[in-house]
């Protein structure tokens, strides 16, 4: 199986260790053909000496060639977002988590309310590991 995993680069890296242990548990299902996403040294100035376009280009070449895609919404991403679409666009199976909100925040009622997406909260990594196994063993 081919997993695209999102998370935000540019929005700001905060959850990097997050993704870093979910893309650790994605790998036993199949290629998670994003694994840099859960670079520890990646920051939010995003990857050097690749341009813009070239990150595009690779990025839907990798979303194209997926068969599911799972992405962490806690940290809001307009690229995470645009992924999200593209994927429901080419009929990908969705999976979107969010830790429970805190100090305010709200999840977009676009993710709430589209049933095209499996939406997840969770308060610890093995709740989210959880619905992970759900999500893949469908």
């Amino acid at each position: 199986m081919k997993i695209y995993f999102a998370g935000s680069i540019r929005a700001g890296r905060g959850d990097k260790n997050t993704y870093f242990k979910i893309i650790e548990c994605l790998k036993k299902y199949g290629q998670v053909l994003t694994e840099h996403i859960g670079d520890r040294n990646l920051t939010d100035s995003g990857e050097k000496n690749i341009s813009g376009e070239e990150i595009y280009k690779r990025d839907m070449s990798w979303l194209k060639e997926a068969d599911v895609f799972v992405a962490e919404i806690s940290t809001p991403s307009l690229g995470v977002g645009y992924e999200t679409a593209k994927a429901e666009e080419w009929g990908k199976r969705i999976l979107c988590l969010c830790r429970k909100p805190e100090d305010g925040k709200k999840i977009s009622n676009i993710m709430k309310g589209n049933k095209n997406i499996i939406l997840k909260e969770y308060n610890d990594l093995d709740k989210a590991f959880q619905c992970i196994n759900d999500f893949l063993k469908q």
